[in-house]
């Protein structure tokens, strides 16, 4: 009997969205329909490659509103928030087919006498891009769009907790009149990725998660002489110096650790605060923290909404609870928050004090409402606990030196250093982590790289 995908929605708990799973037959007519498209659309010239792109992405942002609340319902964003995701993703497709006629030209190494020399940058073929449900439309859309820009075809596969997201893309593009089959969706399980992988017409995997889940595509990968892009966890740091301005520290941080109920990767999770000021900053956020407004994420009064579902709530509040047991002091009652309550996806924003790196809420990523604040003595304390972690997405130092901030920056090990701002991706820069964060890159002219294969033209002239 066919299986089912059942989207459970963290707002009421009802199946929102339901669809078949793939059957390995479907898999491998996809696959093989992917590959006679690819071969046609790498011929169409990139100028109109990147018009088609660009009327989609047109097409998508038309549908904003719409699209905007299946984000809250599937996930449980609130609706104040959803509305931004689909700005990041206009900024981020722009910025991708921009960037593709720079990145996708000939590189010419310069004249040598009777010779024409250059290196081409060529479509890879079929790219396999396996997005998750946080950040559905900005995490999909920078593999997705450059992919097709570069003259790829695109299998998208998408969380099971956010399936019309990939639906959503389709339509946008079929709309725009992209080729039959050049992009198409997969619903399936976790053995059918596997299958995908190793597959020998998928050229390229795309792969945005957990870091379990980058080492069984992997692992799935290991008998292939194939690349991978790796976008795994983060346990994001922030350094608040004594000459920041401290109200934007505050401010930024708040909503860099709560905002999509810090459901992200990039989110704030640890904060280290110069000791001269520790005090003051702990009470201010404390302060803005407990502003927050806990309920359904469709009501346009709701700040923070529930996390993804039940269980990942739960597993949120055992981390909290070790701490507490290792000497952590929670400054934030959750009985303020009416609609918190253990055992739902609704919980309180959590903030903890008396932290230290032998506890999992400091070492292990969290992805929910909840951060742990240090005091640190100055530059080279907070250097060193930045760096001990296994993960290296994002860091952010929050001052007015510039000086100070490249001279740390340049220690931090992280994939983006941030100065006065966090939780961001400027999509003209390279999206990258290092350590349990992942490998390759995304965005940017580099991001075109690991999305095509150099070919080198050396054609010596007899005339």
């Amino acid at each position: 009997m066919t299986q089912t995908q059942k989207t459970v929605s963290p707002v009421d708990g009802r199946t929102y969205v339901e669809r078949r799973y793939a059957e390995p037959i479907d898999l491998d007519a996809m696959l093989e329909r992917a590959s006679r498209a690819q071969k046609a659309w790498r011929e169409v010239p990139m100028h109109a490659r990147g018009a088609l792109l660009a009327r989609a992405r047109d097409a998508f942002v038309a549908k904003a509103a719409g699209i905007a609340e299946e984000i809250s319902w599937q996930i449980g964003r609130p609706i104040r928030q959803s509305p931004g995701e689909v700005r990041g993703f206009n900024e981020r497709a722009t910025a991708m087919i921009e960037l593709g006629a720079k990145a996708l030209a000939d590189i010419d190494p310069g004249p040598k006498d009777k010779f024409r020399r250059f290196v081409r940058r060529e479509a890879l073929g079929t790219v396999l891009v396996v997005a998750p449900w946080n950040y559905p439309y900005l995490t999909a859309v920078n593999s997705v769009w450059p992919a097709l820009m570069a003259g790829n075809a695109v299998i998208l596969k998408h969380s099971a907790q956010t399936p019309l997201c990939a639906e959503r893309f389709a339509e946008a593009l079929a709309e725009a009149g992209l080729p039959e089959h050049v992009f198409q969706t997969l619903v399936c399980d976790h053995q059918m990725v596997a299958k995908a992988v190793g597959d020998p017409r998928v050229a390229f995997v795309a792969f945005t998660g957990s870091v379990p889940g980058g080492h069984a595509i992997q692992h799935a990968a290991a008998q292939r002489f194939i690349a991978t892009g790796l976008e795994l966890g983060g346990k994001d740091p922030a350094y608040v110096r004594p000459d920041c301005d401290f109200d934007q520290a505050v401010d930024n941080l708040v909503d860099g650790s709560f905002f999509n109920s810090g459901q992200s990767c990039c989110g704030i999770e640890r904060i280290y605060v110069h000791e001269s000021l520790f005090d003051r900053f702990v009470d201010a956020f404390v302060a803005l923290t407990e502003k927050y407004v806990l309920g359904n994420p469709l009501d346009p009064a709701t700040t923070l909404g529930p996390v993804v579902r039940a269980s990942a709530a739960e597993a949120i509040h055992r981390q909290i609870d070790q701490a507490m047991r290792a000497g952590a002091r929670a400054l934030i009652d959750p009985r303020r928050f009416k609609t918190a309550k253990r055992g739902t996806p609704y919980m309180a924003p959590q903030v903890l004090v008396n932290v230290d790196h032998g506890m999992a809420v400091m070492t292990e990523e969290t992805f929910g409402p909840v951060v742990g604040i240090m005091k640190v003595r100055g530059d080279e304390e907070a250097i060193r606990l930045m760096n001990d972690s296994k993960f290296g997405l994002t860091a952010s130092i929050w001052t007015r030196d510039l000086d100070a901030a490249l001279r740390v920056g340049d220690r931090v090990e992280t994939g983006t250093w941030f100065m006065n701002r966090c939780d961001y991706l400027d999509p003209y820069l390279a999206w990258v982590g290092v350590k349990d964060s992942g490998r390759g890159a995304t965005l940017s002219l580099v991001g075109y790289e690991q999305l095509t294969r150099p070919k080198s033209f050396h054609l010596r002239l007899s005339f």
